[in-house]
Order: C-alpha cells, then sequence, then structure tokens
C-alpha cells in the first residue's frame, strides 16, 4: 500500500503557491538591494559635502576663537603684544598659573593644530623692538584642509585686524572675503 501525503482540499499547485507566500522571492530580493544601493549612491556624496562644509564653518569658528584668544592674550601680557605660536595661547592648568608661553586662553584640541579636518597656524609675525624687548605687533592665523577636497575645499586666512579671508583653493593665498 502506497501511502501519501495530501492535503484535502489542495492541489500540488496550490501547495507550492502556500509556499512561495511565506518569503521572497529572488527576483523581490534583487529589486530590495538594487533600491538600497541607488539610495546609498545618492546619499554618500551628499554626506561628503555636509562632512566638508561642517569643517569649514568649524575651522571659521576656531579662527575667531584664536582671535578673540589673542585680544585676551595681548591685553594680560602688553609687553609681549600678540602670541605667535597656538602653544603660546594654550596651556594646562594642571602645570601651574598662566605665563606668556602658556596663557591658557584656548583649549588643548585648537593648540595642537589639527581641529575638524583642519590645520592652524599663526604667521607672519611682525615684530617690533620696543625697550630692548621684543613685541609682535599683528599675525596671521590660518587654516588649512589636512586633505583639500576632502575634509574641506577652502584655506582660511585671520589677521590681527580681524580680517577673515579665504582661498578657494584650499591654501593660505587667502584674497575672497568671508561674510
Amino acid at each position: 500500500m502506497k501511502s501519501t501525503h495530501s492535503f484535502p482540499g489542495r492541489t500540488t499547485s496550490s501547495r507550492r503557491n502556500a509556499a512561495l507566500a511565506n518569503g521572497f522571492t529572488l527576483m523581490e530580493l534583487l529589486i530590495v538591494i538594487s533600491i538600497i544601493l541607488i539610495l546609498m549612491l545618492v546619499a554618500i556624496p551628499t554626506a561628503g559635502k555636509i562632512r566638508k562644509h561642517a569643517n569649514e564653518l568649524s575651522a571659521q569658528k576656531s579662527l575667531q576663537t584664536i582671535q578673540e584668544a589673542q585680544s585676551m592674550y595681548e591685553s594680560t601680557y602688553p609687553t609681549s603684544g600678540y602670541a605667535c605660536t597656538l602653544q603660546a595661547l594654550a596651556g594646562d592648568p594642571a602645570s601651574g598659573p598662566p605665563s606668556a608661553t602658556a596663557a591658557q586662553v584656548i583649549n588643548g584640541e585648537l593648540a595642537t593644530g589639527i581641529k575638524s579636518g583642519y590645520i592652524f597656524n599663526i604667521t607672519n609675525c611682525t615684530k617690533v623692538n620696543i625697550n630692548n624687548t621684543e613685541r609682535i605687533t599683528s599675525y596671521m592665523a590660518t587654516a588649512v584642509p589636512a586633505t583639500p577636497g576632502k575634509t574641506g575645499d577652502r584655506g582660511f586666512c585671520l589677521d590681527s585686524g580681524g580680517a577673515m579671508k579665504a582661498d578657494p583653493a584650499g591654501g593660505t593665498n587667502c584674497t575672497v572675503m568671508v561674510q
């Protein structure tokens, strides 16, 4: 006697359809994966542009922070004038009171010279000799992308007068005023 498993009222084709209704077909899965890939291709370049823009804004704000720190430094140490290094504006409060070589007016991250994909520096310091003491009367603070085109597109410069300009090529040849 032959034993067959059958379901009452169901034919072979209806059993096959019931099994397929419980999962996705290969074609459906491929379509979903294709849609996800297309969305990723659209979103990834946009995310990169947003990150570059955020880095550029952070660089501008960091240069303004350096300018404020320079103003505080100059009023605290009038015989020195401005600081010509980021390290002079920084300093660890645990190492003692502020001094002309470690004023403790900027945070440690900015003092390293690298923040949010930009490299910061203080350059073009103008020194004058007053009563046998060198006094720095002007400076240029710069911020350039660590990887131009990836971490930022423009370089920024801020002079001791507070004028911020940009270099569209990502360097320190700043000629375009920043609004």
